[in-house]
């Protein structure tokens, strides 16, 4: 019973906080102009890469962490599997593909500017809101994963290091 309240949460969540972000708005955006329609196909690779991206992380925040997107129901542990081993944010990662994935499909400087705008607003919420929340709930298991992981994408400078130690051994 636990369980499928919880799974009803976590699909909640992503309804409201990603469905709104990275399908409604962009659809309120794009609608004005339906009519003068271009379309490249070639959008919809970033389009469908973000969405698999975004499930794959709203399952990890499900499974591993036993909890939800949602800040009304976040996870009860540190969630650092998945796609959490390459970046601390893959999540909002998925969601800017996805609004790149409409921006390229519909050929839409709005939807770009939106995407950009809706990624400067993730950075803001993840240094000031999320990363010191972090901090307070899971102590020192988050220092060692923040100092492992990069925030966003890419290496890491210290997983460098100790990737160059190990190959000088």
């Amino acid at each position: 019973m636990l369980a499928s309240k919880l799974f009803r949460k976590a699909a909640f969540a992503l309804l409201v906080l990603p469905g709104i972000v990275a399908f409604a708005v962009p659809l309120l955006l794009f609608v004005p102009g339906w009519r003068n329609l271009s379309v490249d196909a070639l959008g919809l690779i970033p389009l469908a890469a973000g969405i698999i991206l975004l499930l794959c992380c709203v399952r990890e925040f499900y499974v591993a962490g036993r909890g939800t997107l949602a800040p009304w129901a976040p996870p009860q542990d540190l969630v650092v599997t998945g796609l959490y081993r390459f970046s601390r944010n893959p999540m909002y990662v998925a969601v800017v593909l996805i609004l790149l994935g409409w921006a390229a499909t519909f050929h839409s400087w709005a939807l770009a500017v939106y995407a950009l705008a809706v990624g400067v607003a993730f950075h803001l919420r993840v240094v000031f809101g999320e990363e010191p929340w972090l901090a307070r709930m899971f102590g020192d298991k988050w220092a060692l994963y923040k100092a492992d992981v990069p925030r966003w994408l890419g290496f890491h400078r210290r997983r460098l290091l100790r990737g160059t130690r190990r190959a000088s051994r």
